[in-house]
């Protein structure tokens, strides 16, 4: 539990605390070293603000550290209830990846610390929120916009496949939006170091590829099959094989029974075609993702 002399309760220090949080967030980037690696984190480090959201163990708040002023996003988890569900291991594999990457469209994870009761994630502040609340309230991505976030999803996954690192859960709720609506992935949860090829279910159903429905063999291609759900997720406004059921959902996704809306561009299809194909060897490579003529609306010249 968050100790309440942490909380700021004055209106005139929550709105000034909330507009310095603002203003400082949008000069704030993942080039900063403001925040030094530590190991003698506590809570009293921080000044804590308003909740930014919950989960199952825990919620987000966001905080402002109280030497530098930086703001970050504080992740407070509840230990007893991780281990009852034996998340621990999955938590602290997360905690080590994350940790670890540099990326301007990967969430920074600066630190960690924990209690007697709580475990507390030191994250960065993504300013806009939630990528599955801003498709929600669009409805639906124009393929402009859809290019722009394309690229900066196979810009990011490029950078963790050097890093032998599988995401294996990229999707809306995964996705945040820094000031400049520049994406940030989060949530490596389920990522892991790609040494070997794995079989475990896991991720979220209608982002499965072929293989882990079939609980083969997979390597780092999973994340190709995601991104091509997650454009189609983008430009239609729902994923491709949804259905009424669990077992209906994986005969489309094993049969990769997909189907386009009329506005969606041939070449739009054409890249996600590419992307959901059932041999994992045949998927369009990360490296490649930016020649094809989708992303030509995002060229000077055609704006």
């Amino acid at each position: 539990m968050i100790h309440s002399h942490s909380y700021i309760h004055s209106n005139d220090k929550e709105n000034a605390f909330y507009q310095d949080a603002y203003s400082k967030t949008k000069k704030q980037t993942y080039q900063e070293e403001d925040i030094q690696p530590r190991n003698d984190w506590t809570i009293n480090d921080f000044e804590i603000g308003k909740p930014l959201g919950c989960g199952k163990f825990g919620k987000v708040y966001m905080a402002r550290e109280r030497r530098t002023k930086f703001i970050v996003a504080l992740k407070v988890l509840d230990k007893k209830q991780l281990i009852k569900e034996k998340m621990l291991n999955q938590l602290l594999r997360e905690v080590e990846i994350q940790t670890n990457l540099r990326h301007k469209h990967i969430l920074r994870m600066y630190g960690h610390f924990f209690d007697d009761r709580k475990v507390y994630l030191i994250l960065e502040y993504a300013g806009r929120g939630e990528m599955y609340k801003l498709l929600i309230e669009k409805k639906r991505f124009t393929e402009k916009t859809t290019a722009f976030f394309m690229a900066s999803m196979a810009n990011a996954l490029l950078y963790c496949h050097s890093k032998n690192v599988i995401h294996r859960d990229i999707k809306p709720e995964n996705l945040l939006l820094g000031y400049t609506h520049d994406i940030k992935i989060s949530d490596f949860g389920w990522s892991v170091h790609a040494s070997s090829r794995r079989t475990t279910l896991c991720g979220t159903l209608d982002y499965l590829p072929p293989e882990m429905v079939q609980k083969t063999h997979y390597d780092n291609t999973v994340d190709l099959w995601c991104l091509g759900v997650l454009m189609y997720e983008f430009l239609v406004g729902q994923p491709p094989f949804m259905a009424d059921d669990k077992q209906a959902t994986f005969r489309r996704i094993t049969n990769i029974d997909i189907h386009f809306p009329d506005h969606v561009s041939e070449n739009a299809k054409d890249l996600i075609k590419r992307l959901l194909t059932k041999r994992p060897q045949d998927r369009i490579p990360l490296s490649e993702l930016s020649k094809h003529p989708f992303f030509h609306c995002l060229d000077k010249k055609n704006q």
